[in-house]
């Protein structure tokens, strides 16, 4: 039987990335609605530029709004990934430098 943390890691590693991608998704379809409103306004004889400025302010707002969203669920996947990593060693996916132990290598540009 596996033990509780196991278990918990299993869901999260299922309910985070697909929290992710619904953001994504919402974020897309609100894009979308975004891009229609607007050609509506355009290809519709006779309304003026100003009109529905304030339903395109608003659309832009809830666009802000999810990309602020992702940004805070990247944070707390993260922040999962470091508890993970200090109570059992869970993050697989370490840089070599961290997973070797030694100081980590930058490559020169020139």
């Amino acid at each position: 039987m596996q033990n509780l943390n196991s278990v918990a890691a299993d869901r999260l590693q299922q309910v985070v990335p697909a929290a992710e991608a619904q953001i994504d998704g919402a974020l897309i379809a609100v894009s979308s609605l975004m891009a229609e409103v607007v050609t509506a306004r355009r290809d519709t004889a006779g309304v003026p530029a100003a009109k529905g400025h304030a339903t395109i302010r608003r659309i832009a707002e809830a666009q802000l709004a999810l990309v602020g969203v992702s940004g805070e669920i990247l944070r707390v996947h993260g922040d999962l990934a470091d508890i993970g990593r200090e109570t059992a060693g869970l993050d697989l996916h370490e840089c070599p430098a961290v997973a070797e132990g030694g100081p980590a290598k930058l490559a020169l540009v020139s």
